[in-house]
């Protein structure tokens, strides 16, 4: 009776321990996903627009709580770049083909087993959601025009040093505005967009979570990978340690793309890294 039980308190112990690194494996784990640089490489014309608004609306969100003026200046400078680009380009209709897009795909995953439904339908319906409120937007599009305050502003951009106070003395008086007077006006401009702002994000989510990463190899710091044109590939996503002194240097399009992970020198020229080099890839196809 005596050996049975220690037997058992053994396996209880030995059970126990291996739970015991299991945990601490995966906090570990964690810990070191959380720790991570992501480095993104678009492959076509329509995601790399909808990632540098994301990267605009993520730097104007920031600045525009700030109370100085040169909070309010940066949040101006952003707010000026998202306009340039929705005057380029029929920005509501490239942003609802992609929805579309996404929806389509998403919708025939219902006949894949295991599948969760519930998932797949919260998904659609804020696909819904967001065409929804572009075609919506669209019935008031004259509201994104800028008013001839930010014209005058934006006139003025192009140039060196061209929106200093001698320049442009409405610009220096509104700058003079209590903060909170200029949080409300900068927040409403930026309210305009909201809409964009939605579809920006779902599409970016969608994208970014339809592929997971996996741990490979770059011999001699240079990798390379064909792709199937056949296939929607969007996105290439290179996950590396926060602390690694390289970095990746992307490029491709829809048919290949290489990675050549780069030692930056800040005083001199910037040399290829020639070392075998682990790094965790995503290719996102949606």
């Amino acid at each position: 009776m005596g050996v049975i039980l220690s037997q058992f308190l053994f396996f209880i112990a030995t059970k126990s321990k291996i739970i015991e690194n299991r945990v601490f494996n995966f906090i570990n784990s964690l810990k070191i996903v959380s720790k991570q640089i992501i480095y993104e490489l678009p492959l076509n014309e329509r995601i790399r627009t909808v990632l540098r608004l994301e990267f605009l609306f993520q730097q104007t969100l920031y600045s525009i709580r700030g109370v100085s003026i040169w909070d309010s200046r940066n949040t101006i400078s952003s707010l000026l770049e998202m306009l340039n680009i929705v005057s380029r380009i029929d920005l509501r209709n490239e942003l609802s083909k992609e929805l579309q897009r996404q929806k389509k795909s998403i919708e025939a995953l219902a006949s894949i087993p295991g599948v969760n439904i519930d998932i797949l339908q919260q998904t659609i319906a804020s696909l819904n959601n967001c065409l929804y409120d572009l075609n919506t937007a669209a019935n008031n599009s004259e509201q994104e025009a800028p008013n001839d305050f930010l014209k005058t502003i934006q006139q003025r951009e192009s140039i060196p040093g061209g929106t200093c106070d001698f320049d442009m003395p409405i610009y220096h008086h509104w700058l003079t505005r209590p903060a909170e007077e200029r949080i409300r006006t900068l927040e409403n401009w930026l309210n305009k967009f909201e809409h964009y702002h939605n579809s920006i994000r779902l599409i970016m989510k969608n994208l970014r979570d339809s592929a997971v990463f996996k741990v490979l190899q770059a011999k001699d710091g240079f990798y390379q990978q064909s792709l199937d044109s056949k296939s929607p590939y969007q996105l290439i996503r290179v996950s590396l340690p926060e602390q690694a002194n390289y970095y990746a240097e992307l490029s491709g399009g829809k048919h290949r793309f290489s990675i050549r992970f780069m030692t930056p020198d800040m005083e001199s020229k910037t040399s290829p890294r020639l070392e075998s080099t682990e790094f965790s890839l995503a290719c996102c196809i949606l």
